[in-house]
């Protein structure tokens, strides 16, 4: 519950119109967010009180949890504050209910399933945002059958990780009736969650209630009898929290005995005072224990509170009762769990207890929870303060809690390495320091923080022997990448051949791993024959030595080198040699380098492979998995393969997830590859909107770097949806007229060629036109790939439409839709069909143009293309086709089946056919794993829980 329930609330009822109206929208579709605002003691927390009142009145689940100030370093507290002793309370089948994953990352946040859940395969830094979807997933799964309101308080003291999952929550808000309550100090906002609010607020989805001070009529009502009521309004500005704090202390500023420290707390003199002389008529012993409360938490143990205290819990209870009864300190619904009275009455104590009492205290409560068997992070707070330099079990704790933590908090990770690096000596143990800078400099990369990064990277370099070969060869790789991310591409070329120049043997391992690096620098760098260089003498190298990991990496950086130069038929050569070599090495030998599958399936997109891209990208996020790394290539090409095969819910899943890792990450390179790579997806779904709000950001990302093959994709995107969007001018201007697409390398080029030729003709400028439409071709032709020729030609077959050569149109578009075919690139046959039934309508073949509608109608809807399938079918209309179609989207408002989306509809339907999995898959393109997930949200929005279930359900629906 929040702290404050006793005292009255006045002056606030138009405020609780506000709250009543948003409670009143249970029922009625998804519930806005509310966030309250005002600064510290003006009614936020009592007016929540408020809101839990009415909220238990209407029969919802209510949850509450509170932020604190002194322990924001703490991951996911004020969640764990406001979750885990209910969750802790459930019945064990409500959890167990919840997929493996799910139940995994909750039990990283949690810890009352610490210890109930199994944990799943290593982490990845790029997978925080799977903690952010179960804790989705677990809201959803409380509001299922009654309404929740999770009330959090104090969220201008959020840690990190908190603010970065309530980010989230509020960009996709659970599908369940669940109403985000917020409390906050504004102008002490983390800058992530004020841009999330704003964002929110943009789109009209935020409620915002700003309290100013009470009215003098409601401050004399809040006071009651008190005298000098007038003379208290006018000192603390009708501010509730200090107009009665002063009343309980009349004329306290003139003679309260000074507690030293009072004024770190920022609050007015005359507040102060009254808190001293409070604080004052305490007996020494109930004071030592407030101070252990203090020192241990917000809310507090008695018992741990007592041991900070040095106090035995015994003894203390008559002080407790004393706190109680002058209302200090406040009963939680938790046995033997306390609150104090308002944060400002915590943050007065903490900081009059004298710097050496709080010393021993921490080292005293870090002492008792070791003792309970704590875990390093729930220890790792009182460490950090209470620690002596040089103490190395100190270092271990923090190292151990950093560790644990850098994965989905990687914020506190960094602290805590960054307290462990203070407390190691000077001059020895270089090793130990080398390795917290690199695990602190992984923290720190994870947050956006490179320029830190960097440095503690340049540090490591400095200290680590020169005998270590192998370390400093991956300190030199680690840095030069992060360098690449900086936009300092020469500093990390420099870095990588100074670090290879310096090897001893110029023919080991270590060196074939720099002349990789260096590859991949020249790809980034757009420099396709110095990668081939590199990429050739590593192979040769590689081979010498007989290390198949080596030699895949090698050769699998090879193959890309060919496919991105245009170099196909030496690309097919070596990609074949290497998938075979891949596929003969188990995981555990190919781990070690598990960038080569990466790799390979970047390449197979460039050389038609498709399916294998496919399979290839699953197995390398696989073993990314295991090691604990994704290369920044994969996820791109994972979802583009995904893309072209038409399962666009698979690449949706895969390219969604990457945006969101990106986002959390708050690295300009990766949010703009994987926000390109978003764009493009929304395209061939249909959604050109979407499609170019994330092309424009993607592209605004792109102008804070220097210019490179990234910033000339992000262009490509753009103008294809500026095309779509009809901004035919703008597209023209972005790729300055065809000059950027020459850094686009390979068969994707002919993608932003396509985009120019329709800019060109919608504007009437077909001479340039026909121009970039041959250049199309010419360039299809040098490359010989499927899928070349299908992009070419239906860039060619527009430019022949416009012409008005309708039959020529027509038969360039077959041929597209052949070429595309051929390459297993359903969607851009589709496309390619819609434009040949223009050709042929216009030619005359109405019979014609209908079946190519269809056909395009049909895979556009089996893809779950929706917008471009609506607009087949308009042209069906047009052609005086009528059109039957059974499935429709779901219903943001409905119950049962209408709940369901189009394409939640059709797995349904295919279960009460009795097909498996895997049929429904192959039917509808899509993986086992996204069948798997649809059947989930199904199961749960139709509140059934197996097959049959959902079978006897979906019959009883359409029996009625």
């Amino acid at each position: 519950m929040p702290r404050v329930a006793d005292n009255p609330l006045v002056g606030r009822a138009a405020e609780l119109d506000v709250i009543d109206r948003s409670l009143g929208t249970f029922g009625r579709g998804r519930i806005a967010p509310l966030v309250l605002e005002g600064e510290p003691g003006i009614g936020k927390t009592r007016l929540l009180a408020a809101l839990v009142e009415r909220a238990d009145a209407r029969r919802c689940i209510v949850l509450t949890g509170c932020a604190s100030e002194l322990e924001r370093d703490l991951p996911f507290w004020v969640f764990v504050d406001a979750l885990d002793a209910y969750v802790a309370g459930l019945d064990p089948r409500v959890i167990a209910s919840l997929p493996t994953d799910v139940r995994s990352e909750l039990a990283h946040v949690l810890p009352s399933l610490s210890e109930t859940v199994i944990a799943a395969a290593p982490g990845l830094q790029d997978d925080r945002y799977r903690v952010h979807r179960a804790m989705r997933e677990l809201l959803e799964r409380l509001a299922a059958r009654q309404p929740l309101v999770l009330v959090l308080d104090d969220v201008h003291w959020a840690d990190a990780a908190s603010v970065d999952l309530l980010a989230a929550l509020l960009r996709s808000p659970p599908d369940a009736p669940v109403f985000l309550v917020m409390a906050a100090r504004p102008r002490q906002l983390d800058e992530r969650l004020a841009a999330a609010l704003e964002r929110t607020a943009r789109q009209d989805e935020l409620v915002r209630i700003s309290l100013g001070g009470l009215s003098r009529e409601a401050a004399g009502e809040l006071l009651g009898t008190a005298n000098g009521v007038e003379q208290l309004y006018d000192e603390t500005g009708g501010n509730p929290f200090y107009l009665q704090q002063l009343a309980r202390s009349q004329g306290a500023s003139g003679g309260a005995a000074r507690q030293p420290g009072l004024e770190a707390i920022g609050v007015p003199a005359a507040v102060i005072a009254s808190l001293a002389e409070e604080f004052g008529v305490l007996s020494p012993e109930t004071q030592r224990v407030l101070r252990g409360a203090a020192v241990s938490g917000d809310p507090f143990e008695l018992d741990l509170a007592c041991a900070a205290a040095g106090i035995d819990a015994d003894a203390a209870l008559e002080a407790f009762d004393e706190l109680l009864a002058l209302g200090l300190v406040r009963a939680t619904e938790i046995p033997r769990r306390f609150r104090f009275r308002h944060p400002l009455v915590r943050r007065a104590i903490y900081e009059s207890a004298p710097g050496g009492w709080r010393l021993g205290a921490h080292e005293r409560a870090a002492g008792a929870l070791a003792e309970r068997g704590a875990p390093a992070t729930a220890r790792a707070h009182h460490v950090e303060f209470a620690a002596r330099h040089g103490d190395l079990a100190a270092v271990a704790v923090l190292t151990e809690a950093g560790t644990a933590a850098l994965l989905r908090a990687p914020a506190s990770a960094s602290r805590w390495f960054g307290a462990a690096l203070r407390l190691l000596p000077e001059g020895i143990a270089l090793d130990q320091r080398v390795s917290l800078l690199l695990l602190r400099a992984r923290a720190l990369a994870a947050q956006g923080r490179l320029a830190e990064s960097h440095a503690d990277l340049l540090e490591s370099i400095a200290l680590a022997p020169a005998d270590a070969v192998g370390l400093r060869v991956q300190l030199a790789t680690t840095c030069a990448g992060v360098e690449r991310l900086l936009g300092r591409h020469e500093e990390a070329h420099a870095r990588l051949l100074a670090c290879l120049d310096d090897l001893p043997d110029q023919a080991a391992a270590d060196a074939i791993s720099l002349m990789i690096e260096l590859a991949i620098d020249a790809l980034f760098g757009a420099q396709p024959e110095s990668m081939l260089a590199w990429a050739r003498k590593a192979l040769e190298l590689a081979r010498s030595l007989g290390e198949r990991p080596l030699t895949a990496a090698a050769s699998a950086i090879l193959t890309l080198g060919h496919a991105v130069s245009g170099a196909v038929a030496e690309a097919e050569t070596t990609f074949v040699e290497t998938t075979r070599l891949v596929a003969a090495m188990p995981d555990g030998e190919l781990s070690a380098r598990a960038e080569a599958v990466a790799y390979l399936c970047s390449a197979a997109t460039y050389i038609d492979r498709y399916d294998e891209a496919c399979s290839l990208g699953e197995r390398a996020l696989r073993l990314g998995r295991a090691a604990g790394h994704l290369h920044p290539s994969l996820l791109p090409a994972l979802g583009a393969a995904h893309l072209m095969r038409g399962r666009l819910d698979e690449a949706a899943a895969v390219l969604d997830g990457g945006v969101e890792a990106a986002r959390l990450a708050g690295i300009t390179q990766s949010m703009a590859w994987m926000l390109r790579n978003r764009s493009w997806l929304s395209l061939a779904i249909g959604d050109t909107p979407a499609a170019l709000a994330l092309a424009e950001e993607a592209f605004g990302h792109t102008q804070q770097l220097d210019e490179s093959v990234l910033s000339a994709w992000a262009a490509m995107v753009l103008a294809q949806a500026s095309v779509a969007a009809g901004g035919h001018q703008r597209a023209i201007d972005v790729l300055a007229g065809g000059d950027v697409l020459g850094s686009i390398p390979g068969v994707w080029r002919l993608l932003g060629l396509e985009a120019l030729v329709t800019a060109y003709l919608r504007v009437d400028r077909r001479d340039e036109a026909a121009r970039v439409g041959l250049a199309a071709e010419e360039h299809a032709v040098s490359l010989g790939l499927p899928m070349g020729v299908a992009w070419a030609q239906r860039a060619q077959a527009a430019v022949a439409l416009d012409a008005g050569d309708s039959a020529g149109a027509a038969s360039r578009a077959a041929a597209s839709i052949a070429a595309a075919e051929q390459a297993g690139a359903v969607l851009e046959a589709a496309l390619s069909r819609m434009l040949a039934a223009r050709a042929l309508a216009a030619s005359g073949d109405p019979d014609g143009a209908t079946a190519a509608l269809q056909a395009a109608a049909a895979t556009f809807d089996a893809c779950g293309a929706r917008p471009h399938r609506d607009a087949a079918e308009q042209e069906l209309r047009k052609l005086g086709h009528v059109i039957h179609r059974r499935s429709r989207p779901g219903s943001a408002d409905g119950n049962g089946l209408a709940s369901l989306t189009g394409r939640e509809r059709q797995v349904a339907a295919l279960v009460v056919d009795r097909r498996t999995n895997q049929e429904i898959a192959n039917e509808l393109f899509l993986s086992l794993k996204t069948v798997e997930t649809h059947l989930r949200n199904i199961f749960r929005k139709l509140d059934v829980s197996s097959r049959v279930e959902l079978a006897r359900a979906v019959e009883r629906a359409d029996s009625a």
